[in-house]
């Protein structure tokens, strides 16, 4: 089975390469961020001449996100339960659904902005609620994983260069603490192998010639449970999509499991 996870920064710009990459690249199940699109206006259709059908959690132009699978989708739970909202509104960041004999969450956690900003707040604090909603599953016997675009790089290693992050969110002590304690209900991070170059990196900046030099970060994330680490036979992150015109900055992480 083939689960993949990836930031398409807007599913509209980027439909033809999202199609054709499912037709190459065969995900069994994909969890999309940033989709920037109303649930009325996700290209279900498209997705399902491929096989696809599509979980969606979307409002409009920023946020969303979906679970697409061609081994069934069940048991959906749109939104995080607890969810702190941001400025009073509980934004579109997080999807569950079962695909066969896997679980799923697809979630976008809020970037920060800046340390000190009511938005880095917001982020510290909407893990202490994914952390309560996905403990459960997590402590379950059924392979069960956590992907997506989590905005924090794990370790200094997972950055082109720390010192270029010095003072910046993604990186500090408080958020790579939520990622330790996410990990604590139950879960493991799944580390891909590079398809080129020593670092996995998922994401590189648009500005700067960052992806022709390589200063990239890692922050699309899969934590998946004991059962489904067990299960995992390989995992990649697929830099070629990353490539070319109108290329996502985020590339899809790839893993394959025995289950």
């Amino acid at each position: 089975m083939r689960i993949a996870t990836w930031n398409v920064n807007s599913i509209t710009a980027r439909l033809p390469r999202l199609l054709a990459w499912l037709e190459s690249a065969g995900p069994d199940v994909l969890c999309l961020q940033e989709a920037k699109v109303a649930e009325a206006q996700f290209p279900v259709d498209q997705l399902r001449e491929l096989g696809y059908e599509a979980a969606v959690h979307a409002t409009g132009r920023w946020n969303g996100v979906a679970v697409l699978s061609r081994v069934g989708v069940e048991d959906v739970v749109k939104g995080l339960p607890g969810d702190p909202g941001y400025d009073g509104v509980q934004e579109p960041r997080a999807i569950s659904a079962t695909c066969g004999p896997v679980r799923v969450w697809s979630v976008y956690v809020p970037n920060g902005r800046e340390v000190g900003h009511p938005h880095y707040a917001y982020k510290l604090q909407w893990f202490e609620a994914l952390k309560a909603a996905v403990a459960g599953d997590a402590a379950g016997d059924r392979p069960f994983a956590v992907l997506g675009d989590y905005n924090v790089a794990p370790s200094d290693d997972d950055v082109y260069d720390v010192a270029a992050f010095e003072g910046a969110t993604h990186v500090t002590p408080a958020e790579r603490a939520a990622l330790a304690s996410l990990r604590e209900a139950g879960l493991s991070d799944v580390v891909p192998r590079p398809l080129k170059y020593d670092q996995p990196f998922t994401y590189w900046d648009y500005r700067q010639l960052c992806f022709p030099k390589n200063r990239g970060m890692r922050i699309d994330l899969v934590y998946g449970n004991g059962p489904f680490a067990k299960a995992v036979q390989d995992a990649y992150v697929d830099r070629e999509e990353r490539k070319g015109k109108g290329a996502s900055d985020h590339a899809p992480v790839v893993v394959d499991l025995e289950v």
